[in-house]
């Protein structure tokens, strides 16, 4: 059985194929079009998807979308009727491209699908799975687990924001969920925007730049903009907050709070930022960890599963595991909305169509390596037509090349395999350094990719040498865990 997963129209658009259970490719569509964050129809995924599973759109058995778009639109609708006249000009300017576009995502997406094949019919073919579903499906069917507890947490999708569910065998169970306009993911968006970066790409910049200052809001915040109740769940102080009703995160009464605006693009990152990226961390993690115990306490469960674009906080996720609430924990490498394709193909497959599941000793992302690769032949085919010059090495000459250059302080390209899913570089497609130079920091940020100086890096070290270097010991393939060094 062949399940297609699409995520597209708001950010990270993506394409998943799932052929009998087994994921065998997804990309997103920025790794094509070199768009960041791509939020078109995934045109070039999804035929990169086909040609990896050796089909075509015609042997499809299901497709599957991430979302419904007219729970979306009653949450819009629902929204400025409780805000109302406020959000007016929002209202209006939102209204086209929903009844344009939006409220008949059917019939855009049928008609993308016969862009790449005229003939194609989706008809009885074409589903829709509900955004926080298509998150749990892609944290738990990937897991190596029987049975889970699946925690997801982002800005909203239909109407929630946070959901509980449990996984067992083939079936996800909803549980309890937190709704939009509270939503811990939009509440660190939101600082996202206050402190000048941009919402929806910025959120790890902000969790970079927390480590530099000191949580000096945290009871600020406390007081007055998040209730943090004993269990985790919380309500925000909407007096605070624009994104219902404005093209703003924040308004006045935030700035005030804070006895200052938000800072501008441009403008030199201050102490006051760091401490207020400090402070946000520290209540994100307050959030997760008090949730997670209340879950642990409440279902006995052993297992977490974890996705949601809050899951890509892997500040928040070391904090967790160290906590050792749970047994085990797992989180989609994919955490965000792109993840949302596997999910969706998940669902297809698993709860759609009742297909039995079978937990694999570590995961069923096959170490997130579902991109495309390229024969050597290839590569060698497009630098002699760029007429680029190159040395061809064998594998102990190049592992001892690149090991000599990192030892000279020097910047290496690692280009190997198959490309990853997600937003992390895992050996697929990275640039690697020396962590024992004091200069790797700033010659990778500021010559090579053009970044904050603050920006971290995440060290690669064996499984087995892992405890040695950190306080940690427990696997971690997908640069979703922090750990203090030992």
């Amino acid at each position: 059985m062949n399940v297609l997963g699409l995520s597209a129209y708001y950010h990270d658009s993506a394409a998943a194929l799932v052929v009998d259970g087994r994921i065998v490719a997804a990309a997103q569509e920025e790794r094509f079009s070199r768009k960041k964050h791509d939020a078109r129809f995934p045109e070039n995924a999804v035929r990169y998807c086909l040609t990896e599973g050796g089909i075509q759109l015609h042997d499809l058995d299901r497709i599957v979308f991430y979302d419904k778009p007219f729970l979306k639109f009653e949450r819009l609708l629902e929204t400025y009727v409780a805000f109302a006249p406020k959000g007016f000009g929002q209202f209006v300017n939102a209204m086209p491209v929903w009844l344009k576009e939006k409220l008949f995502q059917r019939t855009e997406l049928a008609q993308h699908l016969k862009g790449i094949d005229p003939s194609f019919d989706s008809t009885g073919k074409l589903l829709f799975s509900e955004h926080h579903l298509s998150h749990a499906a892609s944290a738990f069917y990937p897991s190596p687990f029987d049975s889970a507890l699946i925690l997801t947490m982002d800005g909203v999708g239909e109407w929630a924001t946070t959901s509980v569910m449990k996984g067992e065998g083939n079936t996800i169970t909803p549980l309890k969920e937190i709704h939009f306009p509270h939503s811990v993911g939009l509440l660190y968006s939101a600082f996202t925007y206050f402190t000048g970066f941009k919402v929806n790409s910025g959120e790890y910049k902000l969790m970079g730049l927390a480590p530099y200052g000191k949580p000096v809001y945290a009871d600020l915040i406390r007081d007055h903009l998040v209730n943090i109740h004993d269990d985790g769940s919380f309500h925000l102080n909407m007096q605070y907050f624009n994104y219902c009703t404005g093209l703003t995160m924040t308004n006045r009464r935030f700035d005030r709070l804070f006895g200052r605006k938000p800072r501008p693009a441009e403008a030199d990152i201050t102490q006051s930022d760091m401490d207020i990226a400090a402070s946000i961390q520290q209540i994100t993690e307050e959030i997760v960890i008090k949730l997670a115990k209340s879950l642990r306490q409440e279902y006995g469960l052993a297992n977490l599963c974890l996705a949601g674009g809050v899951a890509l906080n892997c500040v928040a996720n070391g904090k967790l595991l160290q906590e050792k609430i749970f047994d085990n924990l797992w989180i989609q490498p994919a955490a965000g909305d792109a993840g949302g394709a596997v999910g969706a193909a998940l669902t297809g497959y698993h709860l759609h169509a009742g297909k039995p599941r079978t937990p694999v000793q570590r995961d069923a992302m096959a170490g997130s390596y579902l991109g495309p690769e390229f024969k050597a032949s290839d590569i060698q085919a497009r630098l002699d037509q760029a007429g680029a010059r190159y040395h061809q090495l064998g594998d102990d000459a190049l592992v001892d090349a690149a090991a000599q250059a990192l030892a000279s302080e020097r910047v290496v390209g690692w280009f190997q395999g198959r490309m990853e899913f997600g937003p992390r570089a895992l050996g697929g497609r990275s640039i690697l350094g020396d962590p024992r130079s004091a200069k790797t920091q700033s010659v990778m940020n500021l010559k090579i990719k053009y970044r904050e100086s603050f920006r971290p890096f995440a060290p690669s070290v064996l499984r087995e040498d892992v405890s040695d270097y950190f306080e940690m010991n427990a696997d971690s393939p997908y640069m979703l865990l922090v750990a203090p060094v030992a």
